[in-house]
């Protein structure tokens, strides 16, 4: 499959801050001709995300002979288990090596968050989301990553769907105002915000189909969902953590998106063990 020329770019700007001119450090230890073995190791429980960005990585460097992946993007991962294996030219294997950890580490990261929030509205009727809140040149990676530990991806961008939040309401007159100037401009998917019990019935006289529901308590979210009673789908969003996604899940609402999954991921430990072959 052809990678986004989004996650090409990605990999060739991360190889040019890293390398630049040249690993100096490589090239006065390491004999050019030296060909060696380098494993990435998993060194703690994780769900695994990334792995598609390494062949981009050593095809744009070369002097690579074989790279096996042993396990796949979305899978369960213990402590000690092998991810990958790649074989060829020492110093290439070296210059590489912290971009492809940092890749691995951050994606991984993303994908382990993401499996611990569908984890835990398991047996819900909910979906998980996640948001626009991402590093800024990375959101394609980060949202793969995210789907890979098992959420739905919500929009890319500000282009393929239309949110109309707070902001857009109150520049466009109001909830009525907005939604209607919508539909005359596009065909895209409409999801509105709304934030009080007016906008709410505003919102539903007008025919929205898609309610976002923010920084509501799971008490007071369930009964706005009883409100609505399946006219529109509902996403709840804001102050959703591992903690209480589950009572926002229980509430009736179609999703909950948490801007966590991606923003404050944490980098999972993978390391990168090299031999001479």
């Amino acid at each position: 499959m052809t990678p986004h020329p989004e996650i090409v770019e990605a990999v060739r700007r991360a190889l040019e801050e890293d390398i630049g001119p040249g690993d100096v450090t490589t090239r006065a230890t390491v004999d050019e001709a030296l060909r060696a073995r380098g494993t990435f190791l998993a060194r703690e429980p994780l769900v695994l995300a990334g792995t598609d960005v390494l062949p981009l990585i050593y095809e744009q460097r070369g002097g690579i002979e074989e790279l096996a992946i042993a396990r796949r993007d979305g899978e369960r991962c213990a402590a000690m288990d092998v991810i990958a294996t790649v074989r060829g030219k020492a110093r290439t294997l070296l210059e590489c090596e912290r971009v492809a950890l940092n890749f691995l580490q951050r994606l991984s990261g993303v994908a382990t968050a993401a499996r611990a929030y569908a984890d835990r509205v398991a047996g819900t009727a909910c979906r998980v989301l996640d948001t626009r809140k991402t590093t800024p040149g990375l959101r394609r990676l980060e949202k793969m990553a995210a789907a890979a530990g098992g959420i739905a991806n919500h929009r890319m961008g500000l282009f393929d769907a239309v949110l109309i939040k707070n902001n857009h309401i109150a520049a466009a007159g109001g909830v009525r105002c907005a939604i209607r100037r919508v539909r005359a401009a596009s065909t895209l998917p409409l999801e509105i915000e709304v934030r009080t019990r007016e906008e709410l019935r505003e919102a539903l006289e007008a025919g929205a189909e898609h309610l976002l529901l923010d920084n509501l308590a799971p008490g007071e979210a369930a009964q706005w969902v009883r409100e609505i009673a399946g006219r529109a789908t509902v996403e709840l969003s804001g102050g959703i953590t591992l903690d209480n996604v589950r009572a926002y899940a229980e509430t009736g609402a179609d999703f909950v998106s948490a801007g966590a999954i991606t923003h404050s991921a944490r980098a999972v430990d993978i390391s990168f063990r090299l031999e001479p072959a």
